[in-house]
């Protein structure tokens, strides 16, 4: 067995210290629950959430064919909380948790939700819970017991499906009825409109849409004969399942129809992550256990940084290394927080011990430390040990403690054979793969522990620099951690221009700067000659606005910009940027997709101009931007998530670097856009509707945000492709379109996908129509075709619209539904659209009332009328019969006499 394979052995037998969430036979172990550090100590709070994860396990048990269950999980509790029986983390950290515990972007806002970027059965990123939702109780009558919230939660985060409900569109006209959006049709109850004294009364109907106006409330029946679905109404007692295939509800304009268009049951069992397992999975012989619980806590940070100066690093390298890490010592790494310095080659030395972080001076001696020479052979394996050995020195171990691995991996030693004791270490350890001949170790390390960032030394990259500029530990407080403003290179001879617009979250710490190639460009602010440095440190608090830079150099050579700060203010959480891919390798065969998420204190940033830079270590370099607007890659428009496939792969290692700006003045803050359990406004027991108390209000308003300008750097991503070509992909499927009858023409709009993906052009399109929703899901080619001749396909995310007449009138009252394909030049075709539905409403319906849901009013009244003419012809025959017997008995008695 050579020592590669003896490497993947010990990785997998190791796999318990991974920060990913896995099932152990019928139980998912490794379950991480964050509080933030802005939550002060509750013990309560705990308390609380064990009983939810107790409770939750049992609900997903009974959900799932008791196939799976909550095993055990661990509880981060924040660094100032006293100490009661913590034990020390290991790789557990706010940032990775799966559900975090922490208050929201405004006072009020205390709605449960998980925040999902990806397609229909991609994990999600993580659930979100306030403080208050967990402890206050009468909040359990609003949204339902928190283990079955949980469980509806955990849906969205681990196998990728979505609500079932539809707050925007909560009512739906289908062939003559008024349908509730809900899963499954089973469920019913009323209709009203809650006053503002708290009264009912009749819904209204819109004028202009002759459906429904959004006052008009749903009210479900407290009991129900169906018992799904969980993704609709968690909170409803009868309600234990998802829905299966029989008893979906394809006509509902949800999220689950639009970004699935199956069941959810369906996309656990076939499209999530856990689709194998599930369907192997035999039940216990015996019901589960509670889950076991953990609680851990983290105190400061402790970082070594262990550094490369092999003779491969000499030259450009060596200072490149030190520059990078003189700006994480000036400008990034936090207060209080401990720092040692390790250097390896042929041999491994400790440059300075671990030394607390509590003045200016302390860092520039640090910086003093760095090494500055560079020769002999790579020994990574000595690195690792020595880097080990002055972590453990604090307290006897290296837990929690974290590693800034840096090399350009030009190794003689064999790092396969020392890695997995490193990961044993329980250290989270981040590497940086300096040049492109770096060993794979060094990736799979990383993503056992922390994260991989390759980085090239062309110096107008910069990318070195925003490496380290990345090496940053969140624990939910964002005013205390560095944000970088700007980054950028340029190979000049003359100007070096450009603004970086400050705005009002930040401006406190705020550092320029610039690092040169050659000679000292016409800066007038210190300078640090041998590390060919210039730095200007603003004093104070930058004024919020446009920083306007020029440097000047009279001879052709690589300058760069770095520009971070801080929060202006401590209880104002600056506007951040955080990017990744989808995948941290792929082979080609699935699309990879780049994220960006814009946001201040979990509120997204919506209208930005966000650009993503791919650049591979050969140098090819792709630059596009990234869209928010719900279509292609992305999954929901509106809430500063910004995404875009990439389809330009090629072999090798490649960067991940975005920037951001102001778009043109439309930038805003939104209102978050959610999935998760819905707030349940009353119940309907015994035919009476009992309201829940209304939930606390929350400002929808956008809010204007002024100039502003950010770069982020994601973990770097591997391809391997059988080829050197990058794989041809169809274009994207469609998840936008929407249809409306207009008299008897019909207008359909959705975005337009690319001719890969969504990127380019498509060739054509094809659309169909249908009377029957359920033949058009499942047959597209047996639709009615569309004549599409006039139809010209525009640019992927151009907004798309054709209007058409079809060969019959339209009756009123009749619901068609429609789906497109598209297909590219090598007559690669997409898969079908989501299907919309349009219906021809001449006369609006008359509210349901106190109807149950889809009661269709002329259904009503001549079910009235007939249940009428029964009763009477009831009656009749009984007066009738009544009339006989007394005439039969009358007769008798005069034959007696």
């Amino acid at each position: 067995m050579d020592s590669r394979a003896v490497f993947v052995l010990l990785w997998m037998l190791l796999s318990s210290t991974s920060t990913g969430i896995k099932l152990d036979g019928n139980g998912y172990v490794d379950i991480i629950i964050a509080i933030g550090s802005r939550v002060p100590q509750d013990d309560m709070l705990i308390d609380k959430i064990k009983e939810m994860v107790t409770e939750g396990s049992y609900y997903l048990y009974d959900a799932l064919d008791e196939k799976v269950y909550f095993k055990d999980a661990t509880i981060l509790v924040p660094s100032h909380w006293s100490v009661k029986d913590f034990s020390k983390a290991r790789t557990e950290s706010f940032e990775k948790a799966h559900i975090k515990i922490d208050y929201a972007n405004s006072v009020n806002n205390i709605e449960p939700y998980t925040k999902q970027y990806g397609e229909c059965g991609d994990e999600g990123e993580f659930i979100h819970f306030t403080p208050e939702y967990l402890l206050n109780d009468t909040l359990i009558e609003l949204y339902g017991s928190r283990g079955r919230v949980l469980v509806h939660e955990w849906a969205h985060l681990r196998w990728g499906v979505y609500d079932e409900n539809n707050d925007k569109k909560p009512f739906y006209y289908s062939n003559g009825r008024i349908e509730p959006t809900r899963c499954s049709k089973n469920i019913e109850g009323q209709f009203y409109e809650v006053t503002a004294g708290g009264s009912l009364q009749q819904c209204r109907t819109d004028p202009e849409t002759l459906l429904l106006t959004k006052e008009c409330t749903f009210f479900p029946d407290r009991n129900q004969i169906t018992n799904s679905s969980i993704m609709f109404l968690p909170s409803l007692d009868p309600v234990t399942a998802f829905c299966h295939e029989n008893e979906h509800n394809y006509e509902a304009p949800n999220m689950q129809n639009i970004k699935c268009g199956k069941a959810t049951w369906t996309v656990i069992f076939e499209d999530s992550v856990d689709k194998d397992a599930l369907r192997s999975l035999k039940p216990p012989e015996s019901p589960p256990p509670p889950p076991s619980f953990k609680i851990v806590q983290r105190k400061q940070r402790v970082v070594c940084l262990i550094l490369d100066v092999s003779g491969s690093m000499r030259g450009s390298r060596i200072l490149l290394q030190q520059q990078a890490a003189t700006h994480f010592l000036r400008n990034i790494i936090e207060e209080q927080a401990s720092v040692g310095i390790v250097q390896f080659s042929t041999s491994a030395s400790t440059l300075s011990p671990l030394t607390t972080i509590d003045s200016d001076n302390t860092r520039e001696n640090l910086i003093k430390m760095l090494p500055k020479v560079a020769d002999g052979w790579t020994n990574m394996c000595l690195g690792l040990s020595q880097g080990l050995q002055v972590l453990t020195v604090d307290n006897g171990d290296a837990l929690g403690d974290e590693i800034i691995f840096l090399t350009d991996g030009e190794a003689t030693d064999n790092i396969e054979l020392c890695a997995p004791s490193a990961i044993k270490s329980g250290a989270i350890i981040s590497t940086v793969a300096f040049g492109k001949k770096a060993a794979t170790a060094l990736i799979e390390m990383a993503e056992q522990t922390g994260k991989f960032i390759y980085a090239n030394d062309e110096l107008t990259s910069n990318q070195l620099m925003d490496a380290f500029a990345s090496f940053t530990f969140s624990t939910g407080d964002y005013t205390k951690e560095p944000v970088q403003l700007e980054s950028v290179g340029e190979r000049t001879s003359d100007w070096f221009n450009g603004t970086v617009s400050v705005d009002q979250t930040v401006g406190n710490k705020t550092s320029f700067v610039i690092i040169y190639e050659l000679s000292f460009p016409s800066v007038y602010i210190h300078h640090d000659k041998l590390l060919k440095t210039v730095t200007l440190n603003v004093p104070g608090t930058a004024e919020p606005g446009d920083w306007q830079y020029s440097i000047q150099t009279t001879i052709l050579q690589a300058l760069t910009l770095t520009v971070t700060s801080q929060a202006a203010q401590a209880d104002v959480p600056p506007i951040t940027v955080k990017t990744r891919m989808n995948q941290k390798s792929s082979d080609g065969t699935k699309p990879m997709i780049v994220f960006a998420e814009v946001s201040q204190n979990y509120r997204p940033v919506i209208n930005a101009e966000v650009w993503a830079t791919l650049e591979s270590e050969t140098g090819i370099e792709h630059t596009f931007q990234l869209l928010d607007n719900g279509a292609g890659a992305d999954a929901s428009q509106g809430d500063g998530i910004y995404s875009r496939y990439f389809t330009k792969m090629v072999n090798g290692r490649s960067s991940l670097k975005v920037r951001v700006k102001n778009q043109e003045g439309q930038t805003r803050l939104a209102a978050p856009k959610k999935s998760g359990a819905p707030y349940v406004p009353g119940y309907v027991v015994n035919g009476v509707v009992q309201l829940n108390p209304p939930k606390p209000p929350v400002s929808e308003e956008p809010l204007e945000v002024g100039s502003f300008t950010r770069t982020a750097t994601g973990e770097s991503f591997e391809v391997t492709l059988s080829g050197t070509a990058p794989p041809n992909f169809p274009p994207n499927r469609i998840t936008d379109l929407s249809a409306e009858i207009q008299e008897d023409t019909v207008l359909l709009s959705w975005t337009a996908p690319g001719e890969d993906l969504d990127q380019g052009t498509a060739k054509s399109y094809e659309i169909r129509w249908s009377f029957d929703l359920d033949m058009l899901r499942d047959s597209f080619s047996n639709g009615h075709v569309v004549n599409t001749a006039a139809v010209s396909p525009q640019e992927a995310g151009s907004v798309e619209q054709h209007s058409f007449n079809l060969s019959f009138p339209i009756q009123n009252g009749t619901t068609l539904s429609f789906a497109i394909q598209s297909e590219d030049e090598v007559n690669a075709t997409s898969e079908t659209s989501n299907i919309a539905q349009a219906s021809k409403i001449l006369r609006a319906p008359k509210p349901p009332g106190i109807s149950n849901p889809g009661m269709n009013l002329t259904v009503l009244v001549i079910s009235v009328c007939v249940v009428t003419m029964v009763i009477c012809f009831i009656v009749a025959v009984t007066t009738w019969a009544v009339k006989r017997k007394k005439l039969s008995s009358e007769s008798k008695v005069e034959l007696t006499i």
